[in-house]
């Protein structure tokens, strides 16, 4: 029964390392649509590369572009925070349960 838990702490474990991956790319695309953000808060001009080529766009739609896609990030965000989370308390009670079968053992 042990190796059994054993085992299925290293799946949670290998899924936390997973989540929290996945959320650190989330952040990094939160702070560079942010950037981007506060580069075109002054800005009178505004270009997007769309393929290879770059166009011109109107600052205002592309802050309202990039804040829609921050807000969808945001919400991922918190998703991911919220699994890491719960990830991490199944597996100190999993961490509880092993140690409390192997001290039966002994």
């Amino acid at each position: 029964m042990t190796q059994a838990k054993v085992n299925q702490l290293r799946l949670l474990q290998q899924n936390l390392q997973s989540v929290s991956t996945q959320k650190q790319q989330i952040q990094n695309q939160a702070i560079e649509i942010d950037s981007a953000l506060e580069t075109l808060e002054g800005a009178q001009s505004s270009f997007r590369i769309v393929g290879k080529i770059m166009i011109a766009a109107a600052p205002q739609k592309l802050k309202q572009e990039l804040q829609e896609r921050k807000n969808a990030v945001d919400v991922r965000l918190k998703a991911f925070t919220k699994q890491e989370e719960k990830l991490k308390e199944s597996i100190e009670g999993m961490q509880k349960e092993v140690l409390e079968e192997l001290q039966q053992k002994k």
